[in-house]
């Protein structure tokens, strides 16, 4: 565990382009900015390496992970700066060739991959304005739920979608983690809706922190996403928030014994109980 109990953490928004190379050139400058700013662990939003939403462009420029030139490029600035560096998604080539992998990954301060999450809820929906999204369709789900223990802090790793789902977020504090990521991709309109009450209940009910770095604004594939970073702590109170959705930095001290405090005062975690549904 971080021994001065208090953790500074430097959550990254972007309006990442449509192509990898634009893509690193566009976050690594925000990235040096958190770890100047004092950041000890940098979060970077969903789909930090490519933002392109036509399937039959995005498939075939997709790498595997260790040739992802965004997420190397994340890997030697972590191993220059010594900071921890979670590369919010990336998308990539699966191993097994079959469709693409939505994929987070955690970089430790030498620059190696300590872990690796694929995001488990696939956004499949017809919004009333008329979007439409089909994640299945070029994504296949994840199976695992991850704890990422570090010196820091431990750490429990959820993907934009993942937020709806209070049972993956239950698992990870069961498992032992105290901050939960939530990097997003979140579209404007549920963005505007649900974006902070979710992430607030998620950390309630958990009694974590909750981190959510966040695209935002409008892309050059056409997509609109809502920003809005922000970090929450253990008893739903909102530690910082960015107010727009351009590229920029977020940092916010977390005191990290203060969800010891809050499972302590309403333990929820110990006090659920196996049920017979109707």
């Amino acid at each position: 565990m971080n021994t001065s109990e208090s953790l500074r953490v430097g959550l990254i928004q972007t309006r990442t382009p449509a192509t990898h190379a634009a893509a690193l050139a566009h976050v690594a400058p925000l990235v040096r900015e958190a770890i100047a700013g004092g950041a000890q662990f940098v979060l970077t939003p969903e789909c930090t390496n490519v933002v392109q939403k036509d399937r039959s462009k995005l498939l075939p420029i997709l790498a595997a992970l260790e040739d992802d030139i965004v997420v190397n490029g994340l890997r030697e600035i972590a191993a220059e700066t010594g900071t921890w560096i979670d590369v919010g998604s990336a998308l990539v080539r699966r191993e097994d060739g079959e469709k693409a992998a939505n994929r987070q990954v955690v970089i430790d301060p030498t620059g190696a991959i300590v872990a690796t999450y694929d995001k488990l809820h696939m956004f499949d929906v017809d919004l009333p304005t008329g979007e439409t999204a089909r994640e299945s369709s070029a994504y296949a789900p994840g199976e695992q739920a991850v704890v990422v223990e570090t010196p820091l802090a431990k750490f429990g790793l959820t993907i934009c979608y993942d937020m709806r789902f209070p049972a993956l977020h239950r698992a990870l504090a069961l498992g032992g983690a105290t901050v939960l990521t939530a990097p997003a991709a979140f579209t404007r309109p549920t963005g505007e809706a649900h974006w902070d009450v979710l992430l607030r209940a998620r950390a309630i009910e958990t009694g974590s922190f909750v981190i959510a770095a966040a695209q935002g604004g409008f892309h050059e594939d056409g997509r609109g996403t809502w920003g809005r970073s922000i970090a929450i702590g253990p008893w739903g109170e909102v530690i910082g928030k960015l107010d727009h959705d351009e590229p920029g930095v977020l940092l916010a001290d977390l005191d990290l014994p203060a969800a010891d405090k809050a499972r302590a005062a309403i333990p929820v975690l110990q006090n659920a109980r196996p049920f017979v549904g109707p």
